[in-house]
């Protein structure tokens, strides 16, 4: 029988973080980076699983969408970062590419 199970990242910021977390995607440094949205936060792993969380509130970024502009400038992004849409244009978007 078939498991899933998380990836050594999503375990760790699903440790850090009240709900399940939503990922994000991967910046240029390859950290993943992992919402949560009950708590405005964000959790970023590296790839030597050392994980950081982040308060929004308690960043210079305001929503979600300021700290994906934040981690592009600083980082890039080398997946992602998937924010927003929906499952149809996920959909649409995976077809057309």
């Amino acid at each position: 029988m078939a498991t899933t199970q998380a990836n050594p990242q999503e375990r760790i910021a699903r440790n850090r973080l009240t709900q399940d977390p939503s990922f994000i995607g991967v910046d240029g440094e390859n950290a993943a980076h992992h919402w949560d949205s009950y708590e405005s936060a964000i959790v970023v792993v590296d790839e030597d699983l050392n994980a950081e969380k982040f308060e929004l509130d308690e960043t210079p970024c305001q929503t979600l969408q300021d700290w994906c502009e934040h981690t592009r400038q600083q980082r890039g992004w080398d997946i992602g970062p998937r924010v927003g849409g929906s499952l149809v244009g996920d959909l649409v978007g995976g077809v057309e590419a």
